[in-house]
């Protein structure tokens, strides 16, 4: 066993939704190269799960910052 780790996360450039099961406080990130891949992305999870668009992420800040929650859609 070692040592936790103790260096801070880094993000990588991109845009990123963060997808998680409804009712959940966290979930997971996921980064896409441009924001239409994001947006195909986003519209594919809403599906089945929650989806927040978190924005582009570059050197370290985010450069847009969109707070859109997508809920899932109820299929009858």
């Amino acid at each position: 066993m070692g040592r936790p780790p103790t260096k801070p996360v880094t993000l990588k450039d991109g845009f990123y939704i963060e997808v998680r099961n409804k009712g959940a406080n966290s979930g997971i990130k996921i980064r896409s190269d441009n924001s239409e891949s994001m947006l195909e992305a986003a519209k594919e999870y809403k599906k089945s799960k929650e989806v927040v668009v978190l924005g582009e992420h570059k050197k370290g800040k985010w450069v847009t910052e969109q707070a859109v929650v997508a809920k899932k859609s109820k299929a009858r």
